[in-house]
């Protein structure tokens, strides 16, 4: 892929963001040292969002792949396809960043195989390449490159977790749910609900987080308040659109879900 192609990967408009702490500013100096970074955090309290921000305040493309069990190094790197003309090669996400200077963003790595993950690492040290052994070519990777990795720390178990030897390859930012008067002000910003509904969310999140390790695997995430709210612009009732977006989502247990339906009503929509 040529480096005209690149500007389907710029971000146009800008995402709404709002920084925490000094995640900004740290990202910028990793990028202008081109570090590869990770970003760890919850389920939906956002890592893809900072990533398209940082990409849009950078003026870079950004590549984003989402990670799956099934993916294998031919879907980063690329392959060989059958056309009319014969064969030709199809550079696969990684592949065009590197070549392109793109942001390339990969999305809950730990879900990837770990003989997927190794394909990453002469682009994350100071060789910057990228072999793509199937082609016998070799990829020094454009100035503009920079690698970036996420991951639920909570998910971590002894099959899904990240390679000591993928770990320091990288620096890192560690992300949580914004402090409440934040969250709530990202709520009611992202969906133009109110202030007074978007702290009642929050409020209802707060009480599910309590219960993470006590029968919830995960709470309820910003994302799902987003949800929760954009039901309610539509006309659902408050206490209809809380058990949709933030209740039947995270769990199936029925001591649960009465138990957050509760806290639901006790919000006093």
């Amino acid at each position: 892929m040529s480096n005209d192609n690149t500007h389907q990967y710029l971000i146009s408009d800008e995402p709404f963001y709002a920084p925490q702490q000094d995640e900004v500013e740290l990202y910028e100096a990793a990028y202008a040292a081109r570090l590869p970074v990770m970003i760890k955090g919850p389920t939906g309290c956002g890592k893809s969002r900072f990533i398209e921000y940082m990409a849009w305040k950078l003026q870079k493309p950004l590549i984003m792949v989402a990670c799956n069990e099934d993916m294998t190094a031919s879907d980063l790197v690329g392959r060989y396809l059958l056309d009319a003309d014969g064969t030709r090669w199809l550079d696969g996400p990684l592949t065009t960043a590197a070549r392109t200077g793109a942001i390339c963003y990969l999305d809950e790595i730990v879900e990837a195989r770990q003989d997927t993950t190794v394909v990453i690492h002469p682009l994350t040290d100071h060789r910057r390449t990228l072999p793509l052994d199937k082609k016998g070519e070799l990829i020094q990777a454009h100035p503009d490159f920079q690698l970036v990795i996420s991951y639920n720390p909570g998910y971590q178990s002894l099959m899904k977790d990240l390679k000591q030897s993928t770990k320091q390859r990288f620096s890192g930012l560690d992300f949580d749910y914004a402090p409440k008067s934040v969250e709530a002000d990202i709520v009611a910003k992202e969906t133009g609900i109110s202030v007074d509904i978007a702290e009642k969310l929050v409020k209802m999140a707060h009480t599910a987080r309590n219960l993470k390790g006590h029968g919830l695997d995960e709470g309820i995430s910003t994302r799902l308040l987003v949800y929760a709210a954009q039901l309610m612009n539509q006309g659902v009732k408050p206490t209809a659109a809380c058990r949709m977006a933030l209740v039947r989502p995270i769990t199936d247990d029925a001591d649960i879900r009465d138990t957050l339906d509760n806290a639901i009503d006790a919000l006093g929509f």
